[in-house]
């Protein structure tokens, strides 16, 4: 398949443009030759496939699905009911769960890693997904996630050769799950404490603080297990 001249450059690239650059690149053509076949500039060239997977893993069908992703979360799109509808604006509810994440204590590239997930459709968005909407690096995403997964918030499944990042409707659950176990381990080095003290003033403070986490935890462990046998949406 060969490349010929294009028209004078145009705004956006097409489909069929993307196509003739996966064919350009599998040719081993430079960003500058591919560009003047085209009738682009060399740098549009060379954005376009730094964002889509560089030279070795670009694809003119996901470069054109994330293009289009992109431009959604940059505007708003027309949706089957107004926002009015249904209860207000999507994306400033997204930026007021994030806030009120951090006001609680997670940090803010983490909210945001997780109510991205969390209010998206499926569950789930690979790093290229995060990367863009959030507008980050890919180093502070995977970051994101691995905080989360240390805390039962997330999860990664392969999808394909890319990793995809997962949140499910027992999310909750599974992160009062991890609390249960840090209160576990807070009232056994407490007891621990306790006896290595004895009477002491601080073998008694140590008691208590066992005492303490052990009530908590009984209690946390209840409301899971009750919990877990609500109904849920689905």
């Amino acid at each position: 398949m060969s490349l010929e001249p294009n028209a004078p450059a145009r705004t956006r690239l097409t489909f069929d443009e993307r196509r003739r650059i996966a064919t350009g690149l599998g040719m081993g053509l430079s960003f500058a030759e591919i560009g003047r076949r085209l009738g682009r500039p060399k740098s549009t060239i060379i954005r376009e496939v730094a964002r889509n997977g560089g030279a070795h893993g670009y694809r003119a069908d996901r470069a054109q699905q994330a293009t289009a992703w992109r431009a959604q979360r940059r505007r708003p799109v027309a949706a089957p009911e107004p926002p009015a509808a249904r209860g207000g604006d999507p994306r400033e509810f997204e930026e007021h769960f994030a806030a009120m994440m951090v006001q609680t204590g997670v940090r803010p590239m983490m909210a945001k890693v997780l109510v991205g997930l969390f209010t998206s459709d499926t569950g789930s968005l690979t790093a290229a997904e995060l990367v863009a909407g959030l507008r980050v690096s890919p180093a502070s995403v995977s970051t994101a996630v691995r905080w989360l997964e240390e805390r039962g918030l997330a999860r990664r499944e392969r999808d394909g050769r890319r990793q995809r990042y997962v949140i499910d409707e027992h999310v909750w659950y599974q992160a009062w799950l991890v609390s249960v176990r840090s209160m576990t381990l807070w009232a056994d080095c407490a007891r621990r404490g306790a006896q290595v003290f004895g009477d002491s003033p601080a073998g008694a403070r140590l008691r208590n603080t066992s005492r303490f986490f052990e009530h908590l935890r009984r209690d946390m462990a209840q409301a899971a297990e009750h919990w877990r046998n609500l109904p849920y949406d689905r």
